[in-house]
């Protein structure tokens, strides 16, 4: 009955927040607002916190409330609680859930991690200081228990399990190793004119201590353990109103028992201002807006100096980062850890997606220039550009898909030349895709009716690329080509396809070649013309019979002739022979007219 009262009342208390916390865990803003001094200044403030409350007055009504060892029996349950088995506690050393029904000491018993035999006096369930202390107790296995007996603390365990070490030290396991070393702390702190200082080397190795502190950072079953026991909310029979500031603030830690200045900087790669600070810039590169925002990048945190020391993490904006908070740790020496930093939010609307991420060394111990607490926070900019779709456009200013280009009629000649723009349009001030060409496929006269259009990657929002359409009028006809342009976003998340169409259009008119009585047709006329000035020079610019323009009538201009039969309109639609009879006609013509001349 005892027990089912209060783990009722303990599952009550766990659906209530409170806003002065910052988290669920963390002591009331401003709860160590006193704690300002370092050394030994900084533990008598954290003694008179611990035993007087933030008001630092004996009655102020935020005292330490002294319970009882006997009280641990029904209060265990409720801070020590397993959080994946209701009704279970998770005991020291083994970690092992077990019921947290108290059965006389059967499946568990209580643990002074502060050996009893080194305390004044013996403990009874009315007992309260340091023997009662809910901070400085732990269930516990019996045997366990008894196996630890009251050797020391100290040494480390290769296979990072509980038990007694070959130098007859005892190691806590990596599990309650930071977690043992922070309740010594406290019971150093809290009950100084009673225990013996820990320096003694009689609980524990203090440098191992010390070490454990940073190795093993508190985590969210120890700092809410460290709540539940302070809390009247969520420990309403049993709270203490006291809390273990080496929990809340194990930064504190090496200024109170470290024994003097912070060497520790942190930097961002290892390069550090004289101030400590230093800056680094994740650059998430481009998407088109709808995209997926890419995947986090790494960087590199290093810390230097021989002292240990715990860091800050806070991202802001819409940074994201795989370490965060204030329980983050490095131990002495040259340490390095990575720490992923991304970006989280919405890329419908085209702009700058950033945030910042902010590195804090929080150790209170003034060191030299740049080290310690005097060593500058380091902050690593977030950045993506989300862009809009480029848009490509014959016309500045205006999307324009379509583009005709009409040369109009042209006499035969050579190849003319038409300029105009591509260009990419500019959607979002400085955030528009660049625009690639992929590919042009053209249909129609496009031997005769061409561009200079050539694939490109890159053309920037608001840029233009200038190109020509030819056209080749050495033919008579109308033309008529059409060329597809097909263009993308340059070459990132969320490209999208556009296609723009060229028409390209003209009409060669005028003289046919070979049409030398100038009706509009090759035929029999012009063949006759041919022949009947046959092997006659003429002047220079004279079309008579001289189609092939070198001033002499000959085979040349009968080739031309026809080469071009029947180009035009027949006069009157008469049929007209064959070009291959005609050229025999023409040449016995010729060999007449030879013969003649020779004989005449």
């Amino acid at each position: 009955m005892r027990f089912s009262k209060y783990l009722c009342a303990y599952l009550s208390a766990l659906a209530l927040a409170s806003a002065c916390f910052a988290d669920a865990y963390d002591a009331p803003v401003g709860f160590y607002s006193s704690a300002t001094g370092q050394g030994a200044t900084l533990k008598t403030q954290l003694a008179t916190l611990m035993t007087f409350g933030p008001d630092g007055v004996l009655f102020g009504g935020d005292d330490h409330i002294q319970r009882t060892y006997g009280n641990f029996r029904d209060a265990s349950v409720l801070f020590d609680a397993d959080p994946a088995i209701p009704g279970n506690i998770l005991l020291v050393y083994n970690r092992a859930s077990v019921s947290g029904v108290w059965d006389a000491g059967a499946t568990w018993n209580r643990e002074h991690v502060w050996p009893q035999s080194l305390q004044p006096g013996s403990a009874s369930n009315s007992s309260t200081g340091n023997l009662g202390d809910h901070h400085a107790l732990r269930p516990a296995n019996p045997s366990i228990n008894s196996s630890r007996s009251n050797r020391p603390f100290g040494d480390l365990s290769s296979s990072g399990l509980f038990g007694i070490q070959p130098s007859g030290n005892y190691y806590p396991g990596d599990a309650d190793a930071g977690d043992i070393a922070r309740q010594l702390f406290y019971s150093d702190t809290r009950y100084d004119s009673t225990l013996t200082n820990l320096s003694t080397g009689l609980v524990g190795d203090i440098n191992t201590l010390i070490h454990w502190n940073y190795a093993d950072p508190p985590d969210d079953f120890e700092r809410r353990r460290n709540h539940v026991i302070y809390s009247s909310v969520e420990n309403p029979s049993f709270f203490t109103n006291n809390r273990n500031a080496y929990i809340d603030h194990p930064e504190y830690v090496w200024s109170v028992f470290g024994g003097g200045n912070n060497d520790s900087q942190l930097s961002l790669g290892g390069v550090a201002n004289p101030d400590g600070s230093s800056s680094a810039t994740a650059d998430l590169g481009r998407v088109i807006t709808g995209s997926a925002i890419p995947s986090a990048l790494s960087v590199d945190l290093v810390k230097t100096g021989a002292d240990p020391t715990y860091y800050d993490v806070a991202a802001a904006g819409s940074a994201t980062s795989t370490v965060n908070g204030r329980f983050n740790a490095f131990i002495g020496g040259l340490q390095m850890t990575t720490v992923d930093v991304g970006l989280a939010g919405s890329t419908a609307t085209a702009g700058l997606l950033s945030g910042t991420v902010t590195i804090d060394n929080i150790d209170v111990s003034t060191g030299a220039a740049g080290l310690g607490s005097d060593d500058a926070n380091d902050t690593i900019t977030v950045n993506l550009d989300v862009l809009d779709h480029a848009n490509a456009s014959f016309a500045s200013g205006v999307d324009q898909d379509l583009l005709t280009i009409d040369f109009g009629t042209l006499a035969v000649g050579g190849t003319v030349n038409s300029a105009f723009d591509l260009f990419n349009l500019e959607s979002t001030l400085a955030f528009t895709a660049d625009l690639d060409l992929d590919s042009i496929v053209g249909s129609g006269d496009t031997a005769v009716l061409g561009s200079n259009l050539a694939g490109f990657a890159g053309l920037a929002a608001g840029g233009s690329n200038a190109f020509s359409a030819s056209f080749d009028t050495s033919s008579l006809g109308s033309f008529s080509a059409s060329y597809t342009i097909n263009l993308s976003d340059e070459d990132i998340a969320g490209a999208t396809n556009q296609v723009l169409t060229l028409q390209l259009l003209g009409e060669v008119a005028g003289a046919l070649v070979g049409d030398l009585d100038g009706d509009g047709f090759v035929g029999i006329n012009d063949l006759n013309l041919v022949l009947s000035n046959w092997n006659m020079s003429v002047p220079p610019g004279d079309p008579l019979a001289d189609p092939s323009g070198d001033n002499f009538i000959g085979i040349d201009d009968l080739n031309t002739v026809l080469g071009n039969w029947n180009a035009g309109t027949p006069p009157g639609g008469a049929a007209v022979p064959e070009p291959g009879m005609l050229a025999l006609l023409g040449m016995g013509a010729v060999a007449g007219l030879r013969r003649r001349h020779m004989h005449g």
